[in-house]
């Protein structure tokens, strides 16, 4: 008709389309005849795309499991009963010894009729791999955060009961003085963990209100000064909005921040309340004079469990900054501190900027 498009249907203008989907695609008829397979199939399978067409798909599916069978071998497609519609994920190993992941779609006329075709789908096994190292990395580094306090307590708490006896009062004290401080350690690890699945889940529960910036920040202070010895200093700016907060999350931020100036940072911590340069809001700034953070790691800072010196921490602090701080609304910025080390601010929205879920 005129003015009607034809479209090219034809083999080479399919496997040309199929070139540009990210994993490799390999079609086979019922004979089980090649018919389509993609750049990504043929680097997959270490054969050649063009002249992989019209072969056997035994001769380009060549693909083995631990114990040297075949994906045809294991999986019959064509004899599959009338009710299979296709073979979940699997995992192959490549002739070059390469992890390559399979799925199969198994191609009927009509439900429940014959088997005229598969199409293979194949990807490579590296970024399952790369997850898989790091879900280890993550299980590694709980284990050994949870089981420094752990030993502390399981020490003391044994010591106590093999020798109440004989130890002073000064003595017990001090023994369930610390078993209490890694019983608190232990829970604000734990709470960190729950803090990071929610964010990173989308599940975070906030219950903001207009707060105080002034009231909540002076109270993670002298809280957090009343344990150290080092001088913190605040200085806050008159006339400051009130912010859009969850209480408990905004002291989380602020506990945060000082506590990873004194922790990383050097000399004396100033934290200061102003105005929000760049919004209607608060600025917290949080500096030390200590090294500073390179420009080159700064984006690091914000990820899991990155730590740097032999400082200690769970790496999840400014992880958990950043993210609170984007649930509100608001942003995280690093910079150096005028006299040196490091400068962390933070600027809290007055008004409810949290992004639509």
């Amino acid at each position: 008709m005129p003015g009607e498009r034809k479209v090219d249907s034809s083999p080479t203008r399919l496997r040309s389309l199929a070139d540009y989907y990210p994993d490799g695609v390999l079609g086979a008829t019922r004979d089980g005849v090649v018919t389509i397979i993609n750049a990504q199939a043929a680097a997959l399978l270490g054969v050649d795309a063009q002249e992989a067409l019209g072969l056997p798909l035994s001769d380009v599916l060549r693909l083995l499991d631990q114990d040297g069978r075949t994906w045809l071998d294991v999986n019959h497609p064509f004899e599959s009963i009338s009710i299979v519609r296709g073979v979940p994920e699997q995992s192959w190993l490549s002739a070059s010894g390469e992890e390559v992941l399979t799925t199969a779609t198994l191609i009927r006329d009509q439900a429940l009729a014959p088997v005229v075709g598969i199409a293979v789908g194949l990807r490579s096994g590296r970024g399952r791999a790369r997850l898989d190292r790091e879900r280890s990395d993550l299980v590694a580094t709980v284990a050994h955060e949870l089981r420094s306090p752990l030993t502390g307590v399981k020490g003391f708490v044994q010591a106590l009961l093999n020798r109440w006896d004989k130890l002073t009062d000064d003595q017990r004290k001090l023994m369930l003085t610390t078993v209490n401080a890694d019983a608190d350690r232990l829970a604000r690890l734990i709470a960190e963990l729950l803090d990071v699945a929610r964010i990173d889940t989308g599940r975070l529960q906030l219950y903001p209100r207009e707060s105080s910036a002034e009231v909540l920040v002076r109270r993670v202070v002298d809280s957090i000064e009343a344990g150290t010895s080092r001088e913190i200093r605040l200085d806050v700016a008159s006339d400051l909005p009130d912010v859009f907060a969850d209480p408990d999350k905004f002291t989380q931020v602020v506990t945060n921040l000082v506590e990873n100036a004194i922790r990383h940072g050097q000399g004396q911590v100033c934290v200061t309340l102003s105005h929000s340069e760049s919004h209607a809001g608060v600025r917290i700034t949080v500096d030390d004079e200590g090294d500073g953070i390179p420009v080159e790691l700064r984006r690091r800072v914000f990820t899991k469990f990155w730590t740097t010196g032999d400082s200690g921490g769970s790496g999840l602090g400014m992880y958990i900054v950043g993210g609170l701080a984007r649930a509100h609304g608001g942003w995280v910025t690093i910079d150096d501190a005028p006299g040196g080390g490091a400068r962390v601010m933070v600027d809290w929205p007055s008004d409810d900027l949290r992004p639509e879920q």
